[in-house]
């Protein structure tokens, strides 16, 4: 891993954290907090946030804390530190980030030399990101992408849930319930919570199976790789089961009402397009204007034509990079590839539905010049209403290794770069976390004239 200097007025506040092997973590009497970005360790070029309500501090195992001294900003990889009359080995500590928030920077970490590398083993599936202390308390490098309120931390997991989930459970047989019921308590999914608190966006779990095998897949554990950080239902769920899940969030919830067909933690819903389809139909008999939506990979544009057809008029595609060895490289596709997601994506626009990508972004990678150049040409020529930026969760290690020489090249512009040349390369884009409701999405962006006849050029 390479470290650089840079002066910034940026890190006069942040103190370095560290962590002992109980995970207690504490401040550094001295250094100044350093960030990651892609293989380099650097000063932190740009202000941090206070740490929202949700954040949680973490330490990474067997990763040494690189810190920066305050007289002349050169980075100190710290191997021992004195904590009163002990001296403890120190690990580098980062943070976890409530729905809302998109990081900027990595926890800048060292690992050890070959010989201790069991010490430093793969980190478990979650988005790491740079934090440190300021003048009032913890502090992230991170952007609040999305602020609507009923996506709040304070109105999820609250002590009523557990006995929602319980009257659902005795009130329906259903065993979609059962696996919503472990997302929403075990794993603390808003949507899935969502569904029992009886509002907004409700989760339908429709796939076990997938037809990708992300590296770090956060519903099924791979060899090499820690344990998933979520489990896939059990048995794919039959079309009637899906639409009485369906029906009874859209009859009785509040606010911004509508359902999802596929969540994060299962399988690809596409995979079973033909039953999802029967639970389309179903829904449209009985209610002709529900609101349905669908989170998916993009595989089958087929598909996706026949299901928007049915009335299936909401997409969240997500993917990594619109280079097709980058993609490659993460997901793992069997049987289709990056050129048939944009062909999904202009297939819903085509048939007029709202279109969201749900872009997993990794600092030093994704913002990198080349990569931004190619995500704008496919937001602009592909007609997205929205992105959605996603930290993309899994070992910084492991995902640089990947991404090294594949993809876009040229420095990294930031983040915070990238969200700006994103709207700039679609007027009126919406860019935030969270899927839109029909009453949310307004007239969407307004169209421009399209470079290149109008292709989108995967390269």
């Amino acid at each position: 891993m390479a470290s650089r200097r840079t002066s910034s007025p940026a890190v006069a506040g942040s103190r370095l954290l560290f962590a002992d092997d109980a995970g207690t973590v504490y401040d550094h009497p001295a250094l100044l907090a350093a960030v990651r970005t892609g293989d380099e360790l650097i000063a932190p070029p740009e202000e941090p946030a206070a740490a929202p309500e949700g954040a949680t501090l973490c330490f990474l195992p067997g990763r040494r804390p690189v810190g920066l001294d305050p007289e002349t900003g050169a980075p100190v990889v710290v191997r021992e530190v004195k904590v009163g009359r002990r001296r403890i080995v120190p690990h580098a500590v980062g943070a976890t980030l409530p729905p809302g928030w998109t990081r900027t920077f990595l926890p800048a970490a060292a690992r050890p030399s070959l010989a201790a590398v069991s010490s430093a083993p793969i980190l478990p599936q979650w988005a790491y990101t740079a934090a440190a202390l300021g003048p009032d308390g913890p502090v992230v490098w991170a952007l609040h992408t999305d602020r609507r309120a009923h996506w709040s931390v304070s109105s999820h997991s609250t002590t009523e849930l557990p006995a929602l989930v319980e009257r659902t459970l005795a009130e329906s047989a259903n065993p979609i319930y059962r696996q919503l019921a472990r997302c929403a308590l075990e794993w603390r999914c808003f949507t899935a919570q969502n569904t029992f608190y009886a509002r907004d966006e409700g989760a339908i779990p429709s796939s076990s199976a997938c037809n990708a095998s992300c590296v770090g897949c956060l519903s099924e554990t791979q060899e090499g790789m820690p344990p998933s950080s979520h489990e896939r239902i059990l048995r794919p769920p039959t079309a009637a089961e899906m639409a009485e899940v369906a029906l009874r969030h859209l009859e009785r919830a509040r606010g911004r009402v509508f359902v999802s067909f596929g969540q994060g933690c299962e399988g690809e819903p596409l995979v079973r397009w033909k039953e999802i389809l029967k639970a389309v139909r179903l829904v449209r008999a009985r209610l002709p204007g529900a609101a349905l939506h669908a989170n998916s990979n993009g595989s089958l544009p087929e598909a996706v034509a026949r299901l928007a057809d049915a009335g299936l008029r909401s997409w969240r595609f997500s993917l990594n990079s619109a280079s097709p060895d980058l993609y490659a490289a993460w997901y793992r596709p069997r049987g289709y590839g990056l050129d048939d997601v944009v062909r999904s994506i202009r297939t819903a626009k085509r048939k007029g539905c709202w279109v969201a990508l749900n872009l997993l972004t990794f600092p030093g990678v994704t913002d990198r010049e080349g990569e931004v150049e190619r995500l704008c040409a496919l937001v602009s020529a592909s007609g997205a209403d929205q992105v959605q930026t996603r930290p993309l969760a899994l070992d910084p290690d492991v995902y640089v290794a990947l991404a090294r020489g594949r993809g876009g090249g040229g420095p990294a512009i930031g983040v915070a770069a990238l969200v700006r040349r994103l709207k700039r390369a679609r007027p009126g884009l919406v860019v935030g976390n969270f899927s839109r409701a029909p009453s949310e999405r307004g007239p969407g962006p307004r169209p421009r004239p399209a470079s290149r006849g109008g292709r989108v050029e995967a390269r």
